[in-house]
């Protein structure tokens, strides 16, 4: 198992390593870490983010994609205003310009010399983040993003793994061991699997109050998974205990009518900590999976705030030396 942490290129992850190899390298040593999953943000500079470090690269993301995909310009137009925003947004107006961003995406992984792609199965249209009023289903969503994975077969090299990741959004949820299999046994590519997502399986559950609970449901969870729970490749390990707020959220009759991506996430934030686990109970989850990647993930404002959340999980772990 090879512990990674999480990092994109942008400069303020940039900063916390003083935008150098030699601040990288010091920092993965000195917390016995493996290296990195990325994600891009532009250009990558191979002089710092070398090869040897990059393991997994996250692919982009769009939380609302669904009508992009079925060509449904009418409501599109409702979401975005003009032609000139879908644009901005998919990098084009046809299904073959938003492949292609994702072609570049992935192109951009293989040079960085990713040994696994991290894609996210979800979609929600912004009102929907908030009234939790979906419009789309899981099943309706797995079964376009095989149609989406398949379109993309040809770009992704039979030796890199592509893993889905679950969300709480409609999607990939693990909550159906059907679905999950409708997902993995509809895609061409012939290297996958998941990428659990601890914090995001325990956002399904609003009644979850500790860690310990935390832990017990995402056991609960991926055993009913049956044997596709040996597809899990991957972990990316934090935890959320946000139910108060999701139940509140969901409460809500303050809904307004356009939303900031400022509103977007502070929203989503709320609802996904991206918290360390500190109960020694987490390791139940690692015994039984056991990934060939576990990702502690998690959102940093600086570099002591980073350690200390990466020691504490270690630490539950039983992982520091």
């Amino acid at each position: 198992m090879l512990q990674l942490v999480n990092m994109s290129n942008y400069m303020t992850d940039n900063d916390l390593i003083n935008n150098s190899a030699e601040g990288l390298q010091k920092f993965l040593t000195c917390h016995h870490l493996d290296g990195l999953e990325m994600m891009f943000c532009g250009p990558l500079d191979g002089s710092v983010y070398k090869k040897e470090w990059i393991h997994g690269v996250h692919l982009r993301f769009w939380p609302w994609w669904l009508d992009f995909w079925r060509g449904d310009h009418h409501e599109l137009l409702k979401q975005f205003g003009s032609e000139e925003e879908i644009k901005a947004c998919y990098g084009g107006v046809t299904r073959e310009d938003w492949l292609n961003v994702y072609r570049e995406n992935i192109a951009a992984a293989k040079q960085a010399g990713a040994r696994y792609l991290v894609f996210h199965v979800s979609h929600a249209r912004i009102p929907e983040l908030f009234s939790w009023n979906f419009g789309a289903c899981d099943r309706e969503i797995i079964e376009a993003t095989v149609e989406v994975i398949n379109e993309l077969h040809s770009a992704i090299p039979d030796d890199t793994m592509l893993l889905f990741e679950n969300l709480w959004w409609p999607g990939l949820t693990l909550q159906s061991k059907e679905l999950t299999a409708r997902l993995l046994d509809g895609v061409t590519h012939p290297n996958i699997g998941i990428m659990l997502d601890t914090g995001h399986l325990m956002n399904t559950n609003p009644a979850l109050q500790t860690q310990t609970e935390g832990v017990d449901y995402i056991l609960k969870i991926i055993s009913q998974l049956g044997s596709y729970s040996q597809y899990i490749k991957g972990i990316h390990l934090h935890h959320s205990l946000s139910g108060e707020y999701i139940k509140n959220s969901q409460r809500s009759i303050n809904r307004q009518d356009q939303y900031s991506m400022t509103d977007i996430m502070n929203h989503v934030l709320k609802i996904d900590e991206h918290l360390p686990f500190s109960v020694p109970e987490v390791r139940r989850i690692v015994d039984y999976v056991q990934p060939d990647y576990l990702v502690h993930e998690f959102m940093k404002d600086s570099m002591d705030e980073w350690v200390e959340k990466i020691k504490r999980q270690q630490q539950a772990l039983n992982l520091l030396p």
